[in-house]
């Protein structure tokens, strides 16, 4: 499980120590054709099948309803991804491209005749198992060609949180790879919609010099998408003033019931942690420990899904979902530091040629456990 054993190996650089717009609804098998570089979503099969004749004709079409059912629930934005239809991707910029999933090797071909060197896979193997995708087939069809390279560094889908923790592992090996290869470099998740945009996002913020809001208006002009920018923003500002936990305990009063666990936190929605039973007290603790930021979370008592009323509470999202969150800040932070994440946390940051600079240098040395 990708989560917190994927922390920093060397220290963050210190401050200091050197002198949304929510997308529009996408339906990826309605937006068909278009140039290499238009604002549409090229697809590689270059079919003309409706969504409703594909539904009915394609085997992988219930598949793809479920999958884009939870996407749409975890990330908060109406996303449909036909997996059916095949690989499909925009161009960002000249060299930077953001799509789907490859299916088999005859997708390595596709990608070749358009000059990609370079094919950064985020997905797990759950991903690839839903699918059915063969990716042993692809990586070895790439070695086979030699012209291209074909890397993967997993990143758990739906989960902010382990997307922030491993943006630096996976934008320093990217960067040295898109260095090293040269040629056009092509970022995929399962869908092409969360992960994939935010690593190109995040690529374009710390190394090619866009700011973010900038960056985040031409992802979405080329390819809309929902990228969670809080998790690079927060990856940011941890790289520059470093990445410190604190504790912090939940607890659930009611003592009748017979168990009690919590989804979301730095799990993701998609996992749940037990609380444990104090008999003295008579009710249900955890203790976590996690980085400074905001948390999002819900108690799932005896099976049912419900939120705390002794705790903070977000505000109804666009389905009238509720919430609990904690804000959890760290122990023994200076002023400049404050300063700094607060600057980079908030709703326009901006990076300076210096810190810009020290996040290269940084990626350049990086090695991860």
């Amino acid at each position: 499980m990708n989560c917190l054993q994927h922390l920093l190996k060397e220290p963050p650089i210190l401050a200091g120590s050197r002198s949304m717009r929510r997308p529009s609804p996408l339906n990826l098998a309605m937006v068909r054709g278009g140039s290499r570089r238009s604002n549409t979503v090229k697809t590689a099969s270059g079919a003309s099948t409706s969504s409703a004749e594909s539904s009915a004709m394609e085997p992988g079409a219930e598949k793809s309803d479920t999958y884009s059912t939870n996407m749409t629930q975890a990330m908060g934005a109406v996303l449909t991804y036909r997996h059916e239809l095949g690989m499909n991707y925009n161009f960002i910029c000249p060299d930077l491209i953001v799509g789907s999933c490859l299916q088999s090797p005859r997708d390595v071909d596709k990608l070749r005749e358009i000059g990609v060197k370079t094919v950064f896979c985020l997905q797990q193997d759950p991903d690839l198992e839903y699918f059915g995708v063969d990716i042993r087939a692809i990586q070895d069809y790439c070695l086979e060609c030699k012209d291209i390279e074909h890397c993967r560094e997993e990143v758990r889908d739906f989960d902010a949180f382990d997307l922030r923790l491993r943006l630096p592992a996976v934008i320093s090996k990217l960067y040295k790879l898109a260095s090293h290869n040269g040629g056009i470099t092509y970022i995929h998740c399962t869908a092409g919609l969360g992960r994939a945009p935010a690593v190109a996002l995040a690529y374009m913020f710390w190394i090619l010099g866009y700011n973010l809001n900038e960056g985040h208006q031409l992802l979405q002009s080329k390819r809309p998408s929902f990228p969670k920018l809080e998790a690079i923003k927060l990856a940011t500002a941890d790289i520059l003033t470093g990445l410190s936990k604190n504790c912090i305990t939940l607890k659930w009063k009611n003592g009748s019931c017979s168990s009690v666990e919590i989804s979301g936190l730095d799990i993701g929605w998609g996992q749940k942690i037990p609380l444990a039973y104090d008999n003295e007290k008579r009710a249900w603790f955890l203790e976590r420990e996690l980085p400074e930021g905001r948390y999002e979370y819900k108690y799932v008592v005896d099976g049912n899904w419900v939120c705390n009323e002794h705790e903070m509470k977000t505000k109804p999202n666009a389905d009238g979902h509720v919430n609990n969150y904690i804000q959890v800040a760290r122990d023994g932070t200076s002023d400049e530091e404050k300063a700094m994440r607060e600057r980079l946390t908030g709703p326009n940051p901006e990076l300076t040629k210096e810190e810009r600079l020290m996040i290269k240098e940084y990626l350049e040395q990086y090695t991860e456990q």
